[in-house]
């Protein structure tokens, strides 16, 4: 399975570098590589028949979902036929890589090699968003152009997708750090682990993506609570959080200041956000049964748009709205499930006193998740097809059932209370 493993790793990368995959380009080697892992998975699973097959919880409800897609273009539902096809590629790209995950990594150790992977990348990530911060000079990566404009920062053109992107990479360093599964010859670098993204995060000056920050502060620390885990292990915690709010001061906090100040004059308005919202749902008003078609907000938009700025709207800056909107009942009912299941599993899952190793993975993905679903109430993150592949690996985290396997003790990630 380590081919898989790996694979699963680089689509990853991938994704978050090539500015998210929002480019078609980037999305058919999204797409691409997902079906080509999965080709592959089944000739293994073929040639080895004795190895068995799990399912996620998380994947009914999403193949359900994919079939609604299915069933609005076969039945002429959606408006636009053609962006509702490539939305349904990408959809099956999705739950292609959920099922995959779900059987390439099932014991702690290999999960644990994820964890490693996800908080060195984001480490490396950060300091590429920072120092194009301190060196910006107009251009991605120094040298492409935006043709459409843009306030950048790291490999994304919009810095909410960066914010993002950070809430998603934050937890699986600092959740290890307050349950004290941090071996103490690593306390150091997966302190920086965190603390860089932290500090990336603020200067990137994503009101949305700081918000969401501190949801996910609010759920580790209702979870902790709920598991009764406290005392040392949860200073050390806040000692990083310190040494985050102190890296940010150093950064320098009236340059944050003014980036807020200034971006907010370059970006759609908090008015504009509102009204977008609005017409999202006299859309839904109209399509409640099955909506409109994936993909076609774009399309429909323009006829219900009551503050017109002479700008193309893609999204509606709400994923909930949008995706009702697109889906009608039928499609929001299961976006509902899976929320359901992803939350109550994953709680479940949390509270398995016997499972310490496993409780921290489990707080790692949901304080993840929870953090990018409170950020997709004001933006469009699951548009970011990087972004959503990453949000699909971190629900699959939260919500798998990890078996209590080990490794050597110079590869441990967390201490072995065993």
């Amino acid at each position: 399975m380590k081919f898989f493993r790996v694979g699963i790793c680089a689509l990853i990368a991938f994704g978050i570098l090539g500015h998210g995959a929002v480019e078609e380009w980037a999305r058919a080697v999204l797409e691409t590589g997902a079906g080509i892992l999965c080709l592959a998975w089944a000739v293994r699973a073929y040639l080895y028949r004795e190895e068995e097959i799990t399912i996620s919880p998380l994947l009914p409800p999403l193949v359900l979902f994919a079939l609604v897609v299915l069933g609005q273009l076969l039945f002429r539902v959606s408006v636009s036929p053609y962006h509702t096809r490539t939305e349904l590629h990408l959809l099956v790209a999705y739950i292609l890589m959920v099922f995959l995950v779900t059987q390439a990594f099932r014991g702690v150790a290999e999960w644990r090699t994820l964890i490693w992977f996800l908080m060195s990348f984001g480490f490396l990530v950060a300091i590429f968003g920072i120092l194009q911060q301190l060196t910006f000079n107009g251009k991605l990566y120094w040298f492409r152009d935006m043709r459409f404009g843009g306030i950048p920062f790291g490999p994304y053109v919009n810095r909410n997708h960066f914010a993002g992107f950070a809430e998603m990479v934050i937890p699986v360093s600092l959740v290890p750090l307050l349950m004290g599964r941090v071996r103490r010859e690593r306390w150091i670098i997966v302190t920086l682990f965190a603390l860089l993204p932290i500090g990336a995060l603020f200067l990137s000056a994503s009101r949305g993506g700081i918000v969401s920050f501190g949801a996910e502060l609010l759920m580790i620390v209702l979870a902790l609570a709920l598991r009764r885990t406290g005392g040392k292990h949860v200073l050390a915690g806040g000692l990083v959080l310190l040494l985050a709010f102190l890296f940010v001061s150093w950064l320098g906090v009236r340059q944050i200041l003014d980036r807020f100040s200034s971006m907010q004059t370059l970006e759609v308005t908090s008015g504009k956000r509102g009204s977008m919202r609005q017409d999202t749902w006299a859309i839904f008003r109209d399509h409640r049964a099955y909506g409109t078609g994936l993909g076609t907000l774009q399309v429909v938009f323009p006829a219900y748009e009551t503050l017109y700025d002479s700008k193309l709207v893609t999204h509606s800056h709400n994923d909930y709205v949008e995706a009702l909107a697109e889906t009608g009942i039928a499609g929001g009912s299961l976006c509902a499930v899976f929320l359901a299941s992803l939350f109550f599993t994953s709680l479940k899952r949390l509270l398995q006193q016997d499972k310490p190793f496993a409780a921290a993975l489990h707080l790692s993905g949901l304080a993840a998740c929870t953090g990018f679903l409170v950020h997709s109430v004001v933006d469009f993150n699951l548009h970011i097809p990087g972004n959503a592949l990453l949000f699909f690996v971190m629900s699959c985290l939260a919500t798998a059932e990890i078996a209590n396997n080990r490794l050597p003790v110079n590869h441990a990630l967390y201490r072995s209370p065993e």
